[in-house]
């Protein structure tokens, strides 16, 4: 079945890998059906766009990617906004430093919207304490960890396969035998690689 997901995919014309490993498979929505979602989708061409419909897919695509709202990707613009420096680095910074990010980014989970169910769920502890909110933002020093309740139940018994020869960032540390992971540092911008126009997102919001 194709779900409201792989719609987005098809929808900006390219995979944002929303489903994980299905996203790799034949069954993938965007290769099953690589045209727009909708009655006109097959039949009608794609026009090329204005500057500002460039703008707004680029901004659909990183928003999407990261499982937000547009509210909460708003909030996060303004907020990246308001500090010295590259605005999109600094929004990147704080997209990655998201709890549900970090779990996908250790290999924890095939897709950030799985990791975002897992973290609701109380399944992972920060410093040893039971955080639940997805957006809750880790710094460098802070301890990840499974509850010992929780590493047979589900996606959660796979994470040993699935991360022993898991590539990690140069800001994560991960002891695969405790299943244990350290932030050691800020993500950079360098190793944020993200097939996206960047700086189309803050032309569109410097309208």
């Amino acid at each position: 079945m194709i779900g409201p997901k792989c719609k987005k995919c098809r929808a900006v014309g390219e995979k944002l890998f929303l489903k994980g490993e299905r996203c790799l498979s034949a069954k993938c929505g965007a290769v099953r059906r690589p045209y727009r979602p909708g009655v006109h989708g097959q039949s009608k061409k794609r026009h090329n766009k204005t500057e500002y419909g460039k703008q707004l897919l680029e901004k659909q695509k990183l928003k999407w990617s990261y499982g937000l709202r547009e509210e909460q990707f708003e909030r996060y613009f303004k907020k990246a906004l308001s500090k010295k420096g590259v605005t999109i680095d600094h929004l990147l910074q704080m997209l990655e430093q998201r709890l549900d990010n970090v779990v996908f980014r250790l290999g924890f989970t095939p897709s950030r919207g799985v990791a975002r169910a897992l973290v609701r769920h109380g399944h992972f502890l920060i410093n040893e304490r039971r955080v639940t909110i997805p957006s809750f933002s880790v710094k460098k020093g802070d301890v990840i960890s499974i509850r010992e309740s929780s590493k047979t139940k589900g996606e959660l018994k796979d994470i040993p396969a699935r991360i022993k020869n898991h590539e990690l960032s140069g800001w994560l540390s991960l002891d695969r035998e405790a299943i244990r992971a350290t932030i050691t540092g800020l993500p950079k911008p360098e190793e944020i690689n993200l097939p996206f126009n960047l700086n189309a997102i803050v032309e569109f919001y410097s309208r």
